[in-house]
């Protein structure tokens, strides 16, 4: 079972509110055996067996170097083997590989195609990957509709990037109609799963002298959250506030 994800983000897009436009990648902190010489050797054994998520778990170490040395060749050779197999973590992973050209050649278009394998799975984390190319129009035609769609799948799955930048949309009135309550929602559920984008997008609200919800008092209580979510803008902006 994966259980941890990780994301690099970007802070602004949109206008004035915060949304993800990275691809998200997730990592297997869920295996409790220290990545040694000899555990890699049991991992390489089981993916020869056809094990698939063994096949991943040995593409995400060769990926971040954990108790190998980093190769993307040979990560992006693995997360293959995985995603042939059926595993959609492996097919996520190898989508970024090919988004950013690690490993393989760049090519959007795959990158595309393995989203929506893992998002055909239900894997939230690829619809949300997903709805960013179709957001941008990497790899694809742009639609912001088919877009929001992704998000909202990736939302209701438990992707809290997808909440908040399913809010973003609504905040602006980006493919749908403007809906500021909706996009509050939102960036609550995705503040409530400790996604600190949703935090600091609701902190900007709040901290809006211009906007009927101006709180300072909420501004702050969300920016810190934020800046303990390790989110710089975050904390610079509960600084000044603080001054």
């Amino acid at each position: 079972m994966r259980i941890w994800s990780f994301v690099t983000i970007g802070m602004l897009c949109f206008g004035m509110m915060g949304c993800s436009e990275d691809s998200k990648k997730d990592t297997n902190l869920s295996k409790s055996t220290e990545e040694t010489p000899t555990f890699i050797k049991e991992l390489e054994e089981k993916c020869n067996d056809n094990d698939y998520e063994a096949c991943t778990d040995l593409a995400i170490d060769y990926d971040y170097g954990d108790g190998v040395a980093q190769d993307m060749n040979k990560a992006a050779q693995f997360y293959q083997k995985g995603c042939d197999g059926g595993d959609l973590l492996g097919c996520n992973n190898l989508g970024i590989l090919y988004e950013d050209g690690e490993g393989v050649e760049k090519d959007a278009s795959k990158s595309a195609q393995l989203y929506k394998i893992a998002c055909d799975g239900d894997y939230a984390l690829g619809c949300y990957n997903l709805g960013i190319l179709y957001d941008d129009g990497t790899g694809v035609e742009q639609d912001k509709s088919k877009a929001i769609d992704l998000y909202k799948v990736a939302c209701e799955g438990g992707e809290p990037l997808g909440c908040n930048n399913l809010g973003v949309m609504y905040y602006n009135g980006e493919g749908i109609k403007k809906d500021e309550a909706k996009a509050i929602a939102l960036y609550e559920k995705a503040c409530g799963d400790e996604e600190p984008l949703g935090c600091s997008n609701l902190a900007d609200i709040y901290s809006d002298t211009k906007n009927t919800k101006y709180d300072v008092e909420l501004a702050k209580k969300y920016y810190q959250k934020a800046c303990d979510l390790e989110d710089d803008y975050s904390c610079r902006k509960y600084y000044k506030l603080n001054l």
